[in-house]
């Protein structure tokens, strides 16, 4: 009964959002901070990766979609994400959370909302994020990529457990990316890798290029199959990854 009512309501189409945010106080666990960096390929350093605020944000973002909510979370599919880095945060601060969702409207394949992020130091801003998720609700046309991928400054080869090792560190344990059977029923032709870990690995190859304040966005488009070989490609403040033939993630640092 529980499993019909989360269906029933999925596919609702609501008018608004509900007007609240979650909040938590969260110190940094250097030894998970090493973990984080290990996964993704960062130097294990005090400053906090762009990325990393992420997953402590992470649990608020997921009591706020499985709260009284619109769409289930199993449902949305993740299309863009943006990262804002005001100033360089160490492990040291401490950070005042906050999560909202905001902005929901039409998408050709259904409809979109983003999840909005803050955090702040002593009640200055220090990081935003900006993750856009879809709920599908028709097949709709998406954009034709070009055919031929860029030439690859990087070859990366993605093992099996990478999904298991990043819901480790990250905390989304969603079963797409952990286990090839649950990922099938799912809709998925085997585990994929998260979004997220793509975007950190691709910032942890530019480590040394990237200055203490930023955006980096990035669109993810088509799965990372795990295990599988990734091509890296930067350039001009833009980079990409292309796996078999086509394109997983498209990003742009300003």
């Amino acid at each position: 009964m529980r499993a019909a009512r989360i269906v029933r309501h999925s596919l609702r189409r609501p008018s608004d959002l509900p007007d609240r945010e979650q909040t938590r106080t969260a110190e940094v666990d250097r030894d998970h901070l090493a973990a984080y960096d290990r996964v993704c390929g960062f130097r294990l350093r005090d400053e906090l990766p762009a990325t990393y605020p992420h997953v402590l944000a992470f649990p608020l973002a997921m009591d706020l979609l499985t709260g009284p909510f619109p769409f289930s979370p199993l449902g949305l599919v993740h299309v863009t994400n943006r990262i804002e880095q005001l100033r360089p945060v160490t492990a040291g601060e401490r950070l005042d959370l906050r999560v909202w969702a905001a902005d929901l409207r039409p998408h050709d394949r259904g409809r979109q909302f983003d999840v909005l992020a803050e955090a702040t130091v002593d009640g200055a801003p220090v990081w935003r994020e900006a993750s856009t998720y879809l709920h599908r609700e028709s097949p709709g046309s998406g954009a034709r990529d070009r055919s031929e991928p860029p030439a690859a400054s990087a070859v990366w080869r993605v093992p099996g457990d990478i999904g298991r090792r990043y819901a480790k560190v990250s905390g989304d344990a969603n079963p797409i990316h952990t286990h090839d059977l649950a990922a099938k029923a799912l809709g998925q032709p085997g585990a994929i890798a998260h979004g997220m870990w793509t975007k950190a690995r691709c910032l942890a190859a530019l480590e040394g290029e990237l200055p203490d304040a930023y955006a980096v966005d990035v669109r993810f488009k088509v799965p990372l199959r795990i295990p599988g070989t990734a091509g890296f490609s930067s350039g001009d403040g833009r980079f990409e990854v292309w796996a078999g033939g086509r394109p997983h993630l498209e990003g742009a640092i300003s």
